[in-house]
């Protein structure tokens, strides 16, 4: 959890940095692996998180950014990962028939706020 100019982030990106992207796909594209890194973005006090970015890996091996069908998702109070976010995020996925937990978007979620 980084506090630089009284931030709060969890997940960092590693050393390395971003992988190199070289496509888009929707998040039900059967070709999609994984999600890699789901960035949420928000202000103090402010009850929603801005989706900055969502990356993803394709079965070959191929980084891409990835469509979601949300920009905004709650916020929950305590960590991100129970509640209301979770449940807006599975919301949407099984309307789109995906699997979320099986595309390891909840352990790729990093925030800033």
């Amino acid at each position: 959890m980084s506090n630089l100019y009284g931030t709060s982030e969890t997940n960092p990106l590693p050393a390395s940095g971003h992988p190199e992207i070289k496509g888009r796909v929707y998040w039900d594209n059967p070709r999609l692996a994984r999600i890699t890194r789901l960035r949420l973005l928000s202000d103090p006090g402010f009850p929603m998180w801005d989706v900055s970015y969502c990356h993803g890996q394709l079965d070959d091996g191929t980084y891409v950014d990835v469509d979601l069908p949300f920009s905004q998702l709650a916020k929950t109070p305590g960590r991100w990962g129970t509640g209301a976010l979770q449940k807006d995020i599975i919301r949407h996925a099984r309307r789109d028939k995906v699997y979320a937990k099986g595309l390891g978007v909840f352990n790729a979620i990093s925030t800033l706020c």
